[in-house]
């Protein structure tokens, strides 16, 4: 019996609740796939909740066959993203695609056709993706690491898509990489000698943040981060309505002993943000946190147990990055949160990341505390 496959756009709010419905289904057998939660995931693809479109459009398509919807793909473009050096990755006329999945390589070819066609009729001469959808939400697609799952604000794709998207003639631009450690252990004898040197420095103070001055703290860190991080493959600047939505977002799980801002002569030089893995709160809600999923969860976040903590973020400002400064900032920092995270929360397991390939500093500081690489993603280009 012949099908028929269409590929439609995205209009209505049954069409995005339909859109945030089709992994739960496709993922369903997976054991490592963590289903995010329904309401959030609908707020990523709503331009009235996400601060990211106040710089950026995006159209949405699903893919029907015979009543069926077997496919999804997000086309979009960052205004943002068209005004940086090309040689940082995006720049003029490059456009991005992502939230990719499909239950066939044929309905995905059609989906990645569709959004390509969308970005050339935008003016686009470039594509990259998976972009999801913004460089700071879920880059690139996962090519090693599928045996577990993955930690709060990370993506989970399945093992086939990495064919399926070079079979459609993208090559690979950048590999993102996430570093675990057992945070149980006691650090390398070297580190721990730069760790007493910087606490014996009267120039260096670390200190914890305060979650009663929230704006005031998150405006330090985002200075840090636009200079830190304002020369890396990708970057993009984080604007005022981006920042709204992402306080609002992780500000239940912000603890004040696991975000710490480094300060140097008293003026604040370096930050790093570790959250509790929510994915592990959240895994056994499937989406929903109805009928109790909302007691559960709330529960957790008034006293939150987990094994794992994510460090998503961490930034020394552009002068001190080629300093041994650097480096000696980066291991107190991560030596005092680490500290907290197995006294306070239980932790036993860490996450660093993700961090660029070509970031060798971040990279050595990694391996220099005994971690390890668990999990890469893959950013993929192609000219239209």
């Amino acid at each position: 019996m012949s099908t028929t496959l269409t590929i439609r756009p995205v209009t209505t709010k049954k069409d995005r609740k339909t859109f945030v419905d089709l992994p739960f289904r496709l993922y369903r057998d997976d054991p490592h796939w963590v289903p995010p939660l329904k309401g959030e995931a609908l707020g990523l693809i709503t331009p009235e909740k996400n601060g990211w479109f106040s710089h950026a459009k995006a159209q949405l398509f699903l893919a029907d066959e015979d009543g069926c919807v077997v496919g999804r793909i997000s086309a979009h473009i960052d205004t943002l993203a068209l005004t940086m050096p090309a040689v940082q990755g995006f720049g003029p006329g490059v456009g991005q695609w992502g939230l990719m999945d499909a239950e066939r390589e044929d309905i995905f070819q059609a989906l990645l056709a569709r959004a390509e066609e969308w970005l050339r009729a935008e003016g686009m001469t470039r594509a990259l993706g998976p972009i999801s959808m913004s460089i700071w939400e879920e880059p690139g697609l996962l090519i090693e690491g599928h045996d577990h799952a993955p930690t709060i604000m990370m993506g989970h794709h399945k093992p086939e898509y990495r064919g399926w998207i070079e079979a459609a003639g993208y090559a690979p631009i950048k590999q993102l990489m996430t570093y675990e450690l057992d945070i149980t252990q006691e650090f390398p004898p070297l580190v721990k000698r730069i760790i007493k040197s910087g606490e014996n420095n009267p120039r260096i103070v670390v200190r914890e943040v305060s979650k009663k001055k929230f704006e005031e703290e998150a405006a330090i860190i985002l200075a840090i981060l636009n200079d830190a991080w304002s020369d890396n493959w990708g970057f993009v600047p984080l604007t005022p309505p981006e920042i709204k939505d992402v306080g609002v977002k992780l500000k239940p799980i912000v603890f004040n002993d696991l975000i710490r801002i480094a300060e140097l002569d008293g003026r604040p030089v370096a930050f790093m943000i570790t959250l509790p893995d929510l994915n592990e709160a959240i895994a056994p809600l499937n989406g929903s946190l109805l009928p109790f999923g909302w007691a559960k969860l709330l529960l957790w976040l008034r006293k939150p147990k987990a094994r794992t903590m994510r460090v998503p973020l961490m930034g020394v400002v552009k002068e001190l990055q080629s300093s041994r400064m650097a480096g000696q900032l980066a291991f107190m920092m991560i030596e005092y949160i680490k500290r907290a995270s197995v006294e306070k929360y239980g932790a036993s397991r860490g996450e660093i990341g993700w961090i660029l390939d070509d970031n060798q500093g971040m990279r050595s500081i990694a391996e220099t505390i005994d971690s390890r690489i668990n999990k890469v993603y893959q950013v993929y280009g192609k000219d239209l």
